[in-house]
């Protein structure tokens, strides 16, 4: 009877364990809603410009490579940093900031002035133009840019569970990871294929009283998909910006330069308090609009010096490293 009630007992701390954790996820993966939503908007870009019969499999390889990223990389990486180098961790955010600014700044720079656009891409890599290289370069586009979000969402993840234990903080990491890739890559699935299902209903034979509704949203669907998806690209691009343009702004917080930071928020501050409706979200719109502003400059410089300083120093690099191979190989 003892030992029946020890394991009793034990069992009970278990459970208020999970239910400890399964708390902190939900709180934690909260915390980090906008980043998600912004991850959401910015992957269906990626897919534009293949056929239907591709999008599944690719959003299948993405969520992958995001799921690398978080689980295997980015996981140990906080747990390491913040136990042995915390004070890094700003600065390699404000970096991956700064790369998300870089690859806004770079589809508007490739909107407004398309062939020195193509001069740009021209000395970063050498464009391929088979469909599979085309596709694989796509992806790791995309998973490079899903790192950046994914390092946001596990940072802001991280701050927010208690220190107090690290298999715990690792658990709560790994389940907001995992939730989160499901949840954002689950969406985007429905979203791209979201005109399949219009096509399907549209197809119905609208005779009955019960599938002239379906027949109608179908119809519905698939006229306005395209602009869906169009703004979504939109979004997508306007996200990374400001996202990274926040990164940044609150990573120079930090280091004691938070004047910018007071200065959109007391802006949003003054416009909500001038309009009757809605002042939370005006407030957010002035200050996303402020941090989008300095993302797209701090874009803007990147460019020049990605495609001058770091893309050649890159190749150089490569170089250096594949000379290295065949002489192992000799």
């Amino acid at each position: 009877m003892a030992l029946l009630d020890d394991i009793a007992a034990l069992a009970k701390v278990a459970a208020a364990s999970i239910d400890d954790v399964a708390g902190q996820a939900v709180k934690a993966g909260t915390k980090a809603a906008g980043v998600v939503i912004d991850d959401t908007a910015v992957t269906p870009r990626y897919l534009t410009d293949f056929s239907p019969a591709r999008e599944l499999p690719i959003i299948g390889r993405i969520a992958l490579g995001s799921l690398k990223n978080k689980l295997l990389i980015l996981l140990p990486a906080a747990l390491a940093l913040s136990l042995l180098l915390p004070q890094a961790i700003t600065p390699l955010l404000m970096i991956g900031g700064a790369y998300l600014c870089y690859e806004g700044a770079e589809k508007i720079y490739e909107l407004l002035i398309p062939h020195g656009a193509q001069a740009h891409e021209a000395k970063l890599e050498t464009v391929t133009v088979d469909a599979k290289s085309f596709e694989d370069q796509k992806i790791a586009g995309a998973i490079k840019t899903d790192f950046i979000l994914s390092a946001e969402i596990m940072a802001i993840t991280l701050a927010a569970i208690p220190g107090d234990s690290t298999l715990k903080q690792a658990i709560i990491l790994a389940v907001v990871g995992i939730g989160i890739t499901a949840a954002v890559y689950g969406v985007v699935a429905l979203i791209v294929k979201a005109d399949d299902l219009g096509l399907a209903l549209a197809h119905l034979s609208p005779t009955s009283s019960a599938a002239a509704p379906l027949h109608m949203t179908g119809r519905a669907i698939v006229r306005t998909m395209p602009y869906v998806l169009s703004a979504l690209g939109t979004i997508g691009t306007a996200a990374m910006i400001w996202v990274g343009g926040g990164i940044i702004l609150h990573g120079l917080e930090a280091y004691g330069f938070g004047w910018p930071m007071h200065a959109l928020h007391d802006a949003g501050a003054a416009v909500a308090r001038s309009v009757p409706f809605a002042p939370a979200i005006v407030a957010w719109l002035v200050e996303a609009a402020g941090a989008g502003v300095v993302g797209f400059g701090v874009g803007l410089l990147a460019i020049p010096l990605t495609s001058r300083v770091l893309a050649p120093l890159w190749r150089q690099v490569k170089l250096h490293t594949r000379n290295i191979v065949v002489r192992y190989r000799i």
